[in-house]
């Protein structure tokens, strides 16, 4: 059965990071969540960015030491064991496709202002190209996404400037919600920062992996951190926090408001360029965790046919694709970005855990593996990195609507019955 190619070098690599990780998080959500954290955005954005940073750095260790496909499944089944490393893939393949539904409507909203299509149609089509697109190669999507990356980073420095004028022309720390409101926009931001853990599921594709994939994550994580919260206090000295959160385009509304109305098209195609990239690394990223847990049979055998002219993994994209289809029909961009987020930091918690318990079973066999990245700041073997990430996680879970993590949580039944469908397949 031919395998995947090792065609990504460490700057391919890390401008792809950030591709997806810029995409369309920042160019739609920060408009629903102007609403939650009022003027004092900003501060939900540096929440989100320590959070991130923690489990980013957890991730950049567990994919040093375990450089596969299928990441989340090999580091729980590494940390815990089989039956937890199948609930928790199973979360992150549910939360990365409800993530691409709601980055195709975000895509559908800046395409309906410009030119007022059909909201659901166009997401659809866009889902169908992009899958197309992720069939056809790992070499050409990691080029159309750096293109991407190259223009849609040059729409957020273009935000970043426009505010410099209007900079002080708002109370940075007016938050209408209170601090409730801050966390609960950190809770939703977050969803931008989402898009490192898809890094990693691409290491079979990494020359190198052991050392470019933990140095890859953490410049992505860092340099996406910043444009952020830098965007976050332009937006908001331009429009304020009720004109941003009054607006489907955000961005393209702050460009509008700041040189006139061509600008308004400007900015709403680069944020085009913006969420299709992020969709197109989406897709990459959470078809390799399919196709490597099907590889170890922990899915159907079927999910890891690799194309043999594209060498992709043909039958797991198009799985992808179907199912974010369905998602789509949601419509509504904040409940599902909403819902990724409790899902996503469900499989975080469970990250940050299993960094914890690795270094805790190495300690006990006494031999510290050599060559691997180790995150900085422990107390003898304990990591306190991964004890942040974990606690950081479970508040901003916390923040969430009980009903969508109840939700979330509803998931993981048809996960279990599969899990125990094919463990009985297995023991025949």
């Amino acid at each position: 059965m031919p395998k995947l190619k090792r065609a990504l070098g460490f700057w391919e690599l890390v401008l792809t990071g950030i591709g997806i990780i810029l995409g369309a998080g920042i160019y739609v959500i920060i408009g629903p969540a102007a609403g939650l954290a009022g003027n004092a955005l900003w501060l939900s954005f540096v929440i989100a960015a320590i959070v991130s940073s923690f489990t980013g750095l957890s991730y950049a260790e567990l994919s040093s030491r375990f450089p596969h496909a299928g990441a989340e499944y090999v580091y729980t089944k590494e940390a815990f064991n089989k039956k937890l490393a199948f609930i928790v893939s199973w979360l992150m393949i549910i939360s990365c496709i409800i993530a691409s539904a709601t980055v195709a409507l975000g895509f559908s909203w800046y395409f309906n202002a410009l030119f007022g299509t059909n909201i659901i149609l166009t997401s659809l089509l866009l889902i169908l190209i992009m899958s197309m697109l992720s069939l056809y190669g790992i070499k050409e999507s990691a080029w159309f996404a750096i293109i991407c990356t190259v223009i849609e980073a040059g729409g957020l420095i273009i935000i970043i400037f426009l505010g410099l004028p209007y900079l002080g022309s708002v109370d940075y720390f007016e938050a209408p919600q209170g601090i409730g409101g801050i966390l609960a926009a950190a809770s939703l931001v977050f969803f931008a920062f989402i898009g490192f853990e898809d890094m990693v599921n691409t290491a079979e594709e990494v020359k190198n992996p052991v050392k470019n994939m933990p140095r890859a994550v953490i410049l992505a994580v860092g340099v996406t951190a910043i444009m952020y919260i830098l965007v976050a206090i332009s937006a908001i000295s331009v429009l304020g926090w009720e004109g941003l959160s009054g607006s489907h385009a955000p961005l393209a509304a702050v460009a509008q408001q700041a040189f006139g109305e061509g600008s308004f098209t400007a900015l709403g195609t680069i944020a085009l360029f913006a969420t299709a990239n992020t969709i197109l690394l989406i897709m990459l990223g959470i078809s390799r965790l399919i196709y490597g847990m099907a590889e170890r049979g922990m899915l159907p055998k079927v999910l890891s046919k690799v194309h043999k002219e594209r060498r992709t993994p043909w039958v797991a994209i198009l799985l992808v694709m179907a199912v974010s289809m369905v998602f789509v029909l949601i419509g509504n961009i904040q409940t599902v970005a909403s819902l990724t987020n409790a899902s996503i930091l469900i499989v975080f918690l469970a990250i940050n855990a299993s960094v914890i318990m690795v270094r805790h079973k190495e300690n006990a066999k006494e031999k510290v593996e050599k060559g691997i990245f180790r995150m900085p700041l422990n107390i003898g073997w304990f990591p306190v990195i991964p004890l942040l990430g974990f606690l950081s996680c479970l508040f901003l879970l916390l923040n969430i609507e009980l009903n969508l993590i109840i939700i979330c949580l509803l998931l993981v039944i048809p996960g279990l019955m599969l899990y125990n469908m094919l463990e009985r397949v297995r023991r025949k």
